[in-house]
């Protein structure tokens, strides 16, 4: 019988200060100083560099000086509107907005821009690349635009590192290493691996370790044709999955 893992402590909120910026250092130190209003800011790297989380940095920061905070995520249901009293408007995943909310979006960019209230975006690709329509693009432009890019080995490993002495787990040189080596280096997915090791092991009463994850890879498949992708490495099965 398995034990039920307990919440041990809340989850570690997107903060400027627990954010390692790598190379990202300038779009981390603008919107940490960011005096509001001020020019659109868009924010655009490869998934894991950090997008998501330096928007809800600057959003954490904003509420904490008790002002109104408005979040829209491309998936979110239609109509889009800013609350009332508003200071700072973020849209996340801009690239993957339809046709409905590519319109929600330049209205908020226009309604935004008559009530004095900050604008911040991210998204996979540079405006100029974006499938949007032209108007959008040239409003996600305007600002100051930041290109993202994924951390460094060392740099991700420090994270996952610092993390994983968070939680309390004691995290081997060779479970890092075939996290790093058998796993896209996307942090986001990493991050997540890791959390669900942290509960697996919570669940087993056992401590972190490589017969751990195999172990907790293997039971995580879905069937026999999942263990046919390659039956005597179950890290390369879920790899496989998960591109």
């Amino acid at each position: 019988m398995k034990q039920i893992p307990l919440a041990i402590g809340p989850e570690s909120a997107p903060t400027f200060d627990n954010f390692l910026p790598g190379a990202n250092a300038a779009a981390q130190q603008h919107l940490r100083t960011l005096v509001l209003p001020a020019a659109p800011v868009y924010l655009w790297g490869p998934a894991g560099s950090g997008k998501t989380h330096l928007l809800r940095a600057l959003a954490a920061r904003i509420q904490t000086d008790g002002q109104v905070v408005a979040w829209f995520d491309a998936t979110d249901a239609l109509p889009w509107a800013l609350p009332p009293g508003a200071a700072l408007a973020c849209i996340d995943r801009c690239e993957q907005l339809d046709a409905g909310a590519q319109h929600a979006a330049f209205s908020l960019f226009v309604e935004a821009a008559s009530q004095g209230v900050q604008m911040v975006a991210a998204g996979g690709l540079p405006p100029v690349d974006l499938p949007l329509r032209e108007d959008l693009r040239t409003r996600l432009a305007w600002g100051h635009v930041f290109a993202l890019h994924p951390l460094a080995d060392a740099e991700t490993r420090a994270v996952l590192r610092r993390e994983a002495d968070r939680r309390g787990i004691s995290l081997s040189d060779d479970v890092m290493n075939h996290l790093l080596t058998r796993f896209e280096r996307d942090l986001s997915h990493l991050m997540r691996l890791l959390d669900r090791l942290d509960r697996f092991a919570l669940a087993n009463a056992r401590p972190v370790t490589l017969p751990l994850l195999r172990q907790m890879l293997q039971e995580e498949g879905t069937g026999a044709s999942d263990a046919a992708t390659d039956a005597s490495d179950p890290l390369d099965t879920l790899m496989a999955h998960a591109r």
